[in-house]
């Protein structure tokens, strides 16, 4: 039962990109992340990991040659990509932005900070 618990499928390098590929495809259809992964058989904070990091491999294909047979799929992968990031990005902004508006709020509810005592 440890030796089913110890094993961890461990993707190479090829297969993460591959997988990363039909993920951008099916996040292009509108897929929610999470019906991504299990499509991939892999958790969220995989998928999200394996986003972070360094660019590998490109996918291989038939051939044995990562797909470069249409120069606009390139391209169309670069403006997916970018775009991933700006919405992350957009996301980020928003969510210091509501913390910076319910800031204040929380100083009335917990005490209010800066205002001098009445001397007695």
């Amino acid at each position: 039962m440890q030796d089913a618990m110890a094993k961890q499928k461990r993707h190479s390098k090829v297969e993460i990109a591959t997988k990363l590929a039909q993920a951008n495809d099916l996040a292009g259809q509108g897929k929610p992340q999470s019906e991504i992964a299990r499509t991939l058989g892999v958790s969220v904070m995989t998928l999200h990991r394996w986003r972070k990091a360094p660019p590998g491999p490109q996918p291989v294909h038939e051939a044995g040659q990562p797909d470069r047979t249409v120069r606009g799929g390139d391209r169309m992968a670069e403006l997916q990509l970018e775009n991933s990031r700006l919405r992350r990005l957009v996301t980020d902004l928003l969510l210091e932005k509501i913390k910076l508006e319910e800031a204040p709020q929380r100083t009335k509810i917990f005490g209010v900070r800066g205002r001098r005592r009445a001397s007695r």
